[in-house]
């Protein structure tokens, strides 16, 4: 799959949202593929588990724990980066929810402010943070995760959510043109549903995980390994010349 099969074994890759789901998948790919990587999570006990275990098998992970809402404690994790391997080759901002289902109109500031500091500012503080260090490394790679409610929306069920991944995509179309000529790489992952906590700790209904899988035609929600697959894919050197456009994950649903 990649041009050098060694790609990884010199890379350090960080992780935000590795306690769960397409995080923590990608934590236990990019260990197989032989990267060191630093998971964090703001769930301290299941992310510490699985670094553990990660080292457990011989491979190379540590965590940190990291709010994704506090610049200080990314920039704690791009210190402990540096710290440990003094590089920093990859950067996959994983972390995010759509808090909880509800129309447009039932949006309150509160869950407007938690959206916004979780979905945007917890991508765009670890980026700030992280790009001086993969820089020093002679670049690297930046995957952001978006959705493609980003282009349907998210009328009825999570609009607040749908706009913070829309300025997400955008948020990495600049980047990925602003430092092309330092060596980073800076690409959105946009898919449809993917069957992880993330649908329960929103408050998926059964009707919605229904109608959205009736929407999709291959009549299932991605899982979070092939979306991990799909991650370390674009951070390897087969895809050396892709930057700046979405990537959409929609198992055929387009955009309805």
């Amino acid at each position: 799959m990649f041009a050098d099969p060694d790609f990884f074994k010199a890379k350090t890759v960080a992780i935000t949202g590795a306690g769960s789901g397409i995080g923590a998948a990608a934590a236990r790919l990019f260990c197989q593929h032989g990267a060191h990587v630093i998971l964090s999570d703001v769930d301290a006990a299941a992310g510490e588990a699985l670094a553990r275990a990660l080292r457990d098998a011989g491979q190379k992970a540590d965590f940190v724990k990291v709010d994704v809402t506090k610049r200080a404690e990314l920039a704690a994790m791009v210190a402990f980066c540096r710290e440990k391997t003094g590089r920093l080759d990859v950067l996959f901002n994983s972390a995010g929810s759509a808090l909880k289902r509800c129309t447009y109109l039932e949006a309150d500031d509160a869950l407007m402010d938690t959206s916004v500091a979780l979905n945007f500012y917890g991508t765009h503080y670890a980026i700030q943070e992280a790009l001086p260090l993969m820089i020093e490394s002679g670049g690297g790679t930046i995957l952001n995760m978006a959705s493609m409610a980003h282009k349907r929306g998210g009328p009825g069920t999570s609009i607040h959510y749908a706009a913070m991944k829309g300025a997400i995509v955008t948020l990495s179309l600049g980047i990925a043109r602003e430092f092309a000529d330092r060596g980073i790489r800076c690409i959105p992952i946009a898919p449809a549903a993917v069957d992880t906590a993330f649908q329960a700790n929103s408050g998926t209904s059964a009707e919605m995980v229904a109608r959205l899988t009736q929407d999709i035609p291959l009549k299932r929600f991605a899982t979070a390994e092939e979306l991990a697959r799909l991650a370390v894919f674009l951070a390897s050197d087969a895809c050396s010349f892709m930057t700046a456009d979405p990537v959409y994950v929609s198992g055929g649903g387009g955009y309805r």
